[in-house]
């Protein structure tokens, strides 16, 4: 880690490409409840009062593809003209079919639904063995949306947080600077909103991980306005938020999005896995920073190749770490899917705040 200053950003829930990558897992959840077995790949599209799904599907549930995607944008908060998109007036437009037969022949057997390569990451410097950047911006966009339903009710759907901190010797220092961005109501003026925002989400989540900032050294909604955001401001797509969706960009990542795939997909099971063997490998003090990947062909059961990388931060010799982390998981199609218990309706909620670094999911367990 040689970088002094490091910047991560997430976004809220209601965030135009979130929508679409929680429609898309909700479609995928609502297939996996009925029939554990369904094959997913569904992409989601939305602007000005516009939803299009299209991808493939093979599974013996029945799902109304609209229903869902509907229900999805109301719960988001999407429910009022002005927005220019909302759940009761969007147009949805279904382009689904059933899994290619050349896929389908390869994870029949079990093999990869296709190929790609896969990066997991894991490091000491918050208690979720995530990167502090990342983790506070996260905390900072689920307090906004939270807010949005209660003492901020004036706020608007979507929204954004960057956040800047000093590095010194390669562990995080103090933050620098927090960057928000928040559609509201008019009728509030932007000092107002800039300390409410202050005061009411950014430094109770800084406080959580005992640091303070300054007002000044906070800025929100650079322009000075925002009063309209989502799909009729900004056309959304699944699977544009990736760095969002993983390590913030202090690790590298896949070819791949997450959202709206089965776990038969390694861009998703395989990064889930990776995720699971670095975490292990940095909880139980064998190295303070680690990177863990692996690669797949179409068809194919097993990685056609698996790296470590712990960037010297080792605290014992590479051999035990490798030993350790071949151990934990079987690198399988089936063998992660098994292992981390995948075929299940639990993917909804993975696609906002990111995907690593909450407990309840089965591969944020530290078995070591």
């Amino acid at each position: 880690m040689s970088y002094k200053i490091f910047t991560s950003e997430s976004v809220c829930a209601g965030h135009p490409d979130k929508i679409c990558d929680q429609i898309s897992d909700s479609i995928l959840d609502e297939c996996l409840k009925q029939d554990p077995e369904s094959r997913v790949a569904v992409e989601t599209l939305v602007t000005t009062n516009t939803i299009v799904l299209a991808g493939e599907v093979t599974t013996k549930a029945k799902v109304d593809f609209e229903q869902v995607a509907r229900n999805v944008v109301k719960e988001l908060g999407y429910d009022q003209k002005i927005y220019g998109f909302d759940y009761e007036n969007a147009k949805v437009y279904v382009f689904i079919h059933s899994q290619s037969p050349e896929i389908a022949a390869g994870v029949l057997h079990g093999g990869a639904g296709d190929q790609g390569m896969m990066f997991g990451y894991a490091c000491s410097e918050t208690k979720q063995l995530m990167p502090l950047t990342i983790t506070i911006a996260h905390k900072i966009t689920e307090a906004i949306d939270k807010a949005r339903k209660s003492t901020l009710s004036y706020l608007r759907p979507d929204g954004k947080a960057e956040v800047t901190m000093e590095y010194s010797h390669g562990r995080p220092n103090k933050v620098l600077k927090v960057i928000t961005a928040v559609p509201h109501d008019p009728k509030v003026n932007q000092k107002q909103l800039s300390r409410d925002i202050y005061e009411v989400i950014i430094r109770p989540v800084l406080k959580t991980f005992g640091l303070s900032i300054k007002l000044t050294d906070t800025i929100c909604n650079g322009t000075g306005k925002w009063e309209t955001g989502g799909p009729s401001s900004d056309t959304g797509v699944t699977g544009r938020k990736i760095v969002v969706d993983s390590y913030g960009g202090m690790a590298r990542i896949g070819g791949g999005c997450f959202s709206g795939k089965d776990p038969t997909k390694v861009d998703r099971s395989g990064a889930y896995a990776t995720r699971f063997i670095a975490k292990n490998i940095v909880a139980c003090g064998y190295a303070t920073r680690c990177e863990i990947q692996i690669a797949y062909v179409i068809g194919k059961p097993t990685p056609i190749s698996r790296s470590i990388e712990t960037f010297g931060t080792e605290k014992v010799s590479l051999e035990k770490i490798e030993k350790l982390a071949w151990s934990l998981l079987d690198l399988s199609v089936g063998g992660i899917i098994k292992g981390l218990n995948l075929k299940r309706p639990i993917y909804k909620d993975t696609a906002a705040y990111g995907h690593f670094g909450n407990p309840q999911y089965s591969w944020e367990k530290i078995v070591v």
